[in-house]
């Protein structure tokens, strides 16, 4: 029986070590670290509950939008403004965050996954006009091969033509993704961390000019995702098919949804969103998504036990960095005390299985395209295919709401603070379920939690001792070769894991928390 420790996963955001005990070449136990402390949830409190918005979104420069959004809404909520938002700071809202998100799955695929599956010294040998190729030849030829290695090399299997096309299209993406920044930034003031996102809507007045400045660069970036994006991911799992039956894990999906189409409900779990909330299993069948059943477990994470089995209303942050049995600064999010997926697989399920024919139409044409049942989407190449998929529903939808907004009219309505209140704010974020939770007192934050996506996927077991999302997608996995793990690498890739989010600093004192090997 032998051990694989990865640490850190590169690729991904934050510092994740990832530690299997393999035996006969299958992986029988997996364990998932978070190895950063950060103190957001400390550092809200005592301060006036308007500074959420902007100091959650320092907790990640990748996935600051979503931040904002989470957090408006949740003061929103404690506000009494969550049904009254103008329809124009509605609208504007779900473009700012519709186009952070499109760009957001296009790195996730290209910058950090793709290289999992591609030949990157193809190139090398590569005789031709695109500039782009030269550019990345000139750099091999130079010995220059950051970002592309290290890295653990994988069974390559992708034809010379498709591995020159995949890099190509990796520099093309990061154009792309420079468009879907330009269009959030007139949207937000700036992008990472904006402005414009507050609690009553949105500060920014739509124009004609801007509408037709962001239109444009939304068509650059619909037609990337049509035309390159998706054929590209299908042109993968087309050559990776075994891929469809490795990482299903714990096959139990939630969604908070996105995109609100409407906002005169003040409860978020039964608002109408672009993308449904509830929760599913392998069986397909929609539940109704139920706030009060989650809870964070703490037995295995450096947190004082006494603050385990928590709703986040209630939820404490009080670090225990000497505990015995933990190995993970992220906490363990149960739903009804069950283990969870969260991300755009999520998304995709739950809306197919809610009856959205737009969402049933794109998902069955995929399957019937790999001659597959339902049941390959609880996979690696699923949850790839589920973030292509939702990336062009989003792209495609937000065409609608752009010639949806109202130039001349509110985009904001004024509030007063409360002296006591709580608050949520729900959405889905680009890799999965987001919330905010508050709680006021004397007009200050007296409490604040942020339960995040890859706190669900990359959790340690719980307090019943049940691994959580992305380690039962490890467990059983067969590895080729332990000195050469890539198998790893692509189920954890598939989650794209944000550990910036998850973990909510360094010790004061400096002191060692682990020790880095880099892959």
């Amino acid at each position: 029986m032998g051990k694989i420790i990865i640490d850190p996963i590169t690729r991904i955001e934050g510092h994740l070590k990832i530690e299997c005990t393999v035996e006969n070449g299958v992986i029988k136990e997996a364990h998932s670290s978070g190895m950063l402390f950060r103190g957001f949830e400390i550092i809200l409190r005592g301060r006036d509950p308007r500074d959420a918005q902007i100091i959650t979104q320092r907790i990640c420069g990748v996935c600051n939008l979503c931040h904002a959004m989470a957090s408006t809404l949740n003061l929103d909520s404690a506000f009494g403004l969550a049904d009254k938002i103008p329809d124009n700071g509605r609208i504007l809202r779900n473009l700012a965050a519709g186009l952070h998100v499109v760009q957001d799955h296009i790195l996730h695929f290209y910058h950090l996954a793709a290289l999992d599956y591609v030949d990157v010294t193809k190139v090398a040998k590569y005789e031709g006009s695109d500039a782009d190729l030269n550019s990345i030849k000139a750099f091999i030829g130079r010995g220059e091969l950051g970002p592309f290695v290290p890295r653990y090399e994988g069974d390559y299997r992708l034809s010379d033509d498709l591995d020159r096309a995949a890099v190509s299209h990796y520099v093309k993406a990061l154009e792309i993704r420079r468009k879907g920044h330009e269009a959030v930034a007139m949207l937000t003031g700036r992008i990472p961390h904006t402005a414009s996102i507050v609690p009553g809507g949105m500060s920014e007045i739509p124009t004609v000019d801007k509408i037709a400045s962001i239109l444009w660069r939304l068509n650059e970036l619909r037609s990337f995702v049509d035309n390159v994006y998706i054929p590209d991911v299908l042109a993968v799992a087309g050559v990776y098919a075994d891929y469809f039956e490795v990482g299903a894990g714990c096959k139990n999906l939630l969604s908070y949804g996105a995109y609100d189409l409407e906002g005169k409900n003040p409860d978020y779990t039964r608002r109408r969103r672009l993308f449904q909330q509830g929760t599913i299993s392998a069986d397909l069948k929609l539940q109704p998504l139920d706030l009060s059943k989650i809870t964070e477990e703490v037995r295995h994470s450096w947190y004082e036990s006494n603050t385990s089995k928590l709703h986040p209303t209630a939820g404490k942050t009080v670090p225990a960095d000497e505990k015995g049995g933990a190995y993970s600064w992220l906490k363990a999010p149960r739903y009804d005390g069950r283990v969870y997926e969260v991300g755009p697989l999520a998304q995709m399920v739950t809306t197919y299985a809610g009856g959205n024919s737009m969402v049933k139409s794109l998902v069955d044409s995929t399957l019937a395209h790999f001659k597959a049942t339902p049941a390959a989407l609880f996979s690696v190449l699923g949850r790839h295919a589920a973030r292509a998929l939702a990336a062009k529903y989003i792209a495609d939808s937000m065409g609608e709401w752009l010639l949806q907004l109202q130039p001349g009219e509110p985009t904001f309505v004024p509030y007063e603070l409360p002296e006591e209140a709580k608050g949520v704010g729900i959405i889905d974020a680009a890799r999965g379920a987001l919330g905010h939770w508050v709680e006021i007192k004397d007009k200050k934050i007296a409490n604040y939690q942020c339960v995040v996506p890859t706190t669900w996927n990359a959790s340690p077991r719980d307090d019943s001792g049940t691994p959580g999302a992305i380690e039962q997608a490890l467990i059983g996995t067969r590895v080729k070769d332990e000195a050469n793990p890539f198998e790893i690498v692509r189920i954890v890739r598939s989650f794209d894991p944000c550990i910036a989010c998850a973990v909510h600093l360094i010790t004061p004192k400096g002191s060692e928390l682990g020790r880095f090997r880099i892959f």
